[in-house]
């Protein structure tokens, strides 16, 4: 079984969190994909790795730019919890055990939902509460991607 070498299709004109959100989507797709095939000595989880690397990094330098306009705390939790990611990531890429990157993927996803969330407004005040977050996906044989960008 060969990765899937196809980016899922991203919309068009997407504010920066969107983009943001939807790009650790797809690099955990990637990794969930990668973690399943089990015949090609670990290459699709390397490059799928080395992908969420890459974008962490990107993260990781947005943060620490001078212009950064998050508040402190925000940008200080999102380094912390980069430095995390990275111990994952190397782990991983040392050992390329798809069955040990549930904690990439929770983080990914908690972001990504962090990012997808619209601001209150005021006249939300009264407004019901969001539905919970479906639960992070398994590894292995039943692993599904936490969000279909495919379809």
């Amino acid at each position: 079984m060969k990765p899937a070498t196809g980016y899922a299709s991203q919309p068009r004109a997407m504010d920066p969190r969107s983009t943001e959100a939807w790009a650790l989507a797809e690099a955990s797709r990637r990794l969930v994909l990668a973690a399943r095939i089990t015949d090609d000595n670990g290459e699709a989880l390397r490059t799928a790795l080395i992908l969420n690397q890459r974008l962490w990094s990107i993260f990781q330098a947005s943060l620490i730019d001078p212009s950064c306009e998050l508040p402190k705390d925000i940008r200080d939790n999102v380094l912390a919890l980069s430095i995390l990611v990275d111990r994952h990531l190397m782990q991983r890429l040392g050992d390329l055990d798809g069955s040990k990157i549930q904690p990439i993927l929770d983080i990914n996803r908690s972001i990504a939902e962090g990012l997808s969330a619209q601001p209150e407004r005021a006249t939300d005040v009264g407004a019901a509460p969001a539905a919970p977050a479906n639960p992070a996906p398994v590894t292995g044989k039943n692993a599904q991607p936490f969000m279909n960008l495919t379809a």
